[in-house]
């Protein structure tokens, strides 16, 4: 099923505090704004990520498209069916938390089964589905065990089993993941991955790790404060971001800026007379940027290759097995190049480089700190 957000926003309003001590009267209120007029269409059969900071309103969406909070303004659509006044059990869902919300005292098979004895569901429709579920997620060994029994993985494991056991139309994660060990993390999320696709399930996943929205996402929405400032898959989201807030969000480690002057054909970093760069490096959505702007280069896409047209000077490096991370300086400016490490390179050497690609970024958006619009 396709899920279709028209013009959605989402007010709370602030706490009441006093003006002054002793103060009787109404103090004044600001409402919060948590989504800010967002539109967008999930195509059925979709996994998207939900990615931002803390705070940028992807769990307040996620709750709306579950019908857990409603839109102050703005509809949300399942197909062709306006979601308004139709209550969580009523929207055919499956939702995964964070913190599992298993029941300790059920055993694995009975908090797998439980959605299905609420929907009244024969006894053998329950057995047949729960023993489906369990072999899909590698959980037939575990059924007569309880939730404290479990390892981390394994719990979460039953907490997927059990949201797509009724079989819902739509599935919703809220950082299902965190809790859980950086490799742990790895195999689950290539689990949920896998599944999804072989299910064909709409799903949305919400995140704040860029490597995971990355690496599972058909496209990714990404929120700073309320707004969109992107939705795209992950490779045009990297490569094209579509203002600087998304630059600077993605990639690890992240992009290097630099102001820098534009025009005839050139890019002049300012303050630095050796770094000169051509036009045709410059990804097509800066194309029409003229003046003074911000240069975006990311780390892997700094090159050692003579005669170069940046020198850079060797402050730091940071070996990470098959590459090398280099603090570089290069007039008042500090960057991190990511290398392969085919070269014995060393603190105080001037490296020759080139760049493969350039991002430019009006000043003001820099200067202001908002974000450009998707």
């Amino acid at each position: 099923m396709n899920i279709r957000l028209e013009h959605i926003t989402k007010e709370f309003k602030a706490i009441s505090i006093p003006r002054s001590k002793g103060d009787t009267g109404e103090s004044r209120q600001k409402n919060v704004v948590a989504v800010k007029d967002l539109s967008l269409e999930i195509a059925e059969g979709e996994l998207v990520c939900l990615l931002g900071p803390s705070g940028c309103g992807k769990s307040t969406t996620l709750s709306m498209v579950a019908g857990l909070e409603r839109p102050t303004s703005g509809e949300i659509y399942f197909g062709d069916t306006p979601m308004t006044g139709i209550e969580a059990e009523g929207r055919d869902i499956g939702m995964v938390f964070q913190n599992y919300a298993l029941y300790p005292h059920m055993t694995v098979r009975e908090n797998i089964m439980f959605p299905l004895k609420m929907r009244r569901a024969s006894r053998d429709e329950r057995n047949e589905r729960v023993e489906a579920m369990a072999s899909m997620l590698q959980l037939k060994e575990l059924l007569r065990r309880k939730p404290g029994q479990l390892s981390g993985g394994q719990q979460q494991r039953v907490a997927i089993a059990r949201a797509l056991v009724k079989q819902p139309q739509i599935l919703l994660l809220d950082e299902p993941f965190s809790n859980l060990d950086a490799r742990l993390r790895i195999e689950l999320r290539e689990d949920i991955r896998a599944l999804q696709k072989r299910l064909g399930i709409t799903t949305i996943f919400v995140t704040h790790d860029q490597e995971e929205a990355m690496s599972i996402s058909d496209r990714i929405l990404l929120l700073n404060a309320g707004v969109l400032q992107q939705y795209a898959t992950p490779q045009e989201m990297y490569r094209h971001p579509a203002n600087r807030f998304t630059a600077g969000f993605l990639g690890n480690p992240p992009i290097n800026f630099l102001p820098c002057w534009y025009e005839n054909g050139r890019v002049k970093v300012l303050d630095v007379p050796d770094w000169t760069l051509p036009s045709d490096l410059i990804q097509p959505s800066s194309q029409n940027i003229r003046g003074e702007a911000l240069l975006g280069i990311r780390p892997e896409d700094l090159v050692v290759q003579a005669p170069g047209c940046c020198p850079a000077r060797v402050a730091a490096m940071q070996p990470l097995g098959k590459e090398v991370y280099l603090k570089l300086e290069a007039g008042p400016y500090t960057l991190t190049a990511c290398l392969s490490w085919d070269h014995d390179y060393q603190v105080g050497d001037l490296l020759p480089l080139s760049v493969k690609r350039l991002h430019l970024f009006p000043l003001e958006e820099a200067e202001g700190g908002g974000a450009g619009e998707a």
